[in-house]
């Protein structure tokens, strides 16, 4: 049985391996099975923390596309024991990665969390919905202002993490927001403290 790592790992990926020296610790983890397949609760947790998500699909002919999908945290959802699903909003109506999945269902979720300088990769098949609407609307997220038009369906085959080298570490706005209030309400009340231990002392004959 062929480890879930042959997936990327082709034979010419593997002769480079060779070539280069790393050949030797990725067939140790091919021994081991190569990359988990099970969706597992660190995934699941990381996916349901994710806000940003890159998608990649090829056409017929192998020419790739990458297309940034984001929302609000957790727009990503677990449907099935390995089935993710988001909504697909309205956009810029190119159609591309619809378009390429309609002739190859090969497709690849690249998930970041920069603060964290985690990266998760999920290999798998997707497919367009348009004619449920009632999972379309259920992968709307709640209060989000946008117009889902279809839904992505996405099988995973298999998954990696990879090492936060070159990662760079940055915050998301809300959080950053978030973290100056509470600053701000906590030196609010500090002033207001001094003041009224500095008034309390000029009172003293």
């Amino acid at each position: 049985m062929k480890p879930a790592s042959d997936i990327a790992f082709t034979p010419a990926v593997k002769a480079l391996q060779t070539a280069r020296g790393s050949r030797a610790s990725y067939a140790r983890m091919e021994d081991r099975g190569g990359f988990r397949t099970r969706i597992t609760d660190e995934l699941a947790d990381f996916i349901a923390a994710v806000d940003t998500a890159y998608l990649a699909t090829a056409n017929a002919e192998g020419q790739s596309y990458a297309q940034h999908r984001g929302g609000p945290r957790g727009f990503i959802r677990l449907i099935g024991p390995a089935t993710l699903a988001f909504a697909d909003y309205t956009g810029n109506r190119q159609y591309i990665s619809a378009g390429n999945l309609a002739e190859n269902d090969k497709a690849f979720l690249f998930l970041m969390d920069y603060a964290h300088r985690r990266r998760i990769k999920i290999w798998g098949r997707a497919r367009v919905i348009t004619d449920d609407a009632v999972l379309i609307e259920q992968l709307l997220p709640e209060d989000y202002r946008a117009r889902a038009e279809q839904a992505i369906l996405f099988e995973v085959e298999a998954w990696d993490i990879n090492c936060p080298q070159h990662i760079p570490i940055k915050i998301d706005a809300a959080d950053v927001a978030e973290t100056v209030s509470r600053l701000e309400a906590r030196i609010e009340t500090i002033e207001a403290e001094n003041a009224a231990l500095i008034a309390k002392l000029e009172r003293k004959p």
